[in-house]
């Protein structure tokens, strides 16, 4: 009896070891890229209206882990049968958030960071003349309560919307963005798209907004400048025609009422190419900018 209760034991406690398998270099790279892509998913997904798309599905699956339960046949039949329709439409409907996520994706470029000399001037997007005349600007028109909207692009292009307006080709000058904007002038409606050092187009029709969260106090141009800042990563700019102030618009996110230093740390911000990372990686001397 005592031998066979050894046995007995013996097997049991080699059936259930821990099993600890071997870990190689590709499969912890693997783990790695797994998890930078499923927190990248989350970021992008709690910043989205994907979020509320998130809720949906999780509680779809718990009414269907239910049905699965108390085998309801009909109910797990009908999920079975509409699974791919309802994947394509919710590509359908989130079809702009999918669009941001991949031009996300594509303004990570890790080559470019990796610099090994500093290319000076063709690392700047635009001069601080540019900057200074922007700010000045705007807050000239707001002074007289000018109403002004203005996209300072970045790494995406504006193509599409700048199709949509006047096309223009000059230098941009705190002269000549209050003259556009000037009340009872031919490209005063819209917005003034900047690339680089250059007016590009005006009187350009942007996206507006469909955040039900904004203040009911804001117009046209704050919901066209929130809406421009959820499809690109453009600073935009605009300046109240009923009050004055000067606010800024990126990344889905609105700053009311910015002073003038606060919009030129802006525009500093995204004023060169490189990145903080550029700076970690470059190796020529002095790099650091004053």
């Amino acid at each position: 009896m005592a031998d066979w209760i050894r046995v007995f034991l013996n097997n049991y406690t080699n059936t259930n070891r821990w099993y600890i398998p071997e870990l190689q270099l590709k499969d912890i790279v693997e783990i790695v890229i797994i998890a930078v892509i499923v927190y990248e998913i989350m970021l992008w997904i709690k910043n989205t209206k994907a979020w509320m798309l998130l809720r949906g599905i999780i509680m779809l699956a718990a009414f269907i882990l239910i049905a699965f339960i108390f085998e309801m046949n009909t109910i797990l039949y009908l999920a079975q049968a509409s699974i791919s329709v309802l994947a394509i439409a919710a590509i359908v409907v989130f079809q702009p958030e999918l669009r941001r996520a991949l031009e996300k994706l594509g303004e990570k470029n890790l080559f470019s960071n990796i610099t090994l000399f500093d290319k000076g001037k063709e690392n700047e997007r635009f001069s601080d003349e540019t900057a200074d005349s922007i700010v000045r600007a705007c807050f000239e028109m707001g002074s007289v309560c000018t109403g002004a909207l203005i996209v300072v692009e970045q790494a995406i292009q504006l193509t599409e919307y700048e199709m949509t307006g006047i096309e223009l080709d000059c230098k941009v000058s705190s002269q000549v963005l209050i003259n556009i904007f000037e009340h009872n002038t031919p490209l005063h409606d819209g917005a003034v798209i900047i690339r680089g050092d250059r007016i590009t187009s005006a009187t350009c029709y942007l996206p507006l907004s469909d955040n039900m969260s904004i203040s009911k106090e804001l117009g046209t141009r704050h919901r066209a400048a929130l809406g421009m800042s959820e499809v690109c990563d453009a600073l935009i700019i605009v300046v109240s025609e009923e009050t004055g102030l000067v606010s800024t618009a990126s990344g889905g996110k609105l700053s009311r009422g910015v002073s003038r230093e606060e919009l030129r740390e802006s525009l500093s911000q995204i004023q060169y190419r490189s990145s903080e990372n550029t700076k970690k990686f470059s190796i020529r001397k002095g790099w650091r900018r004053k």
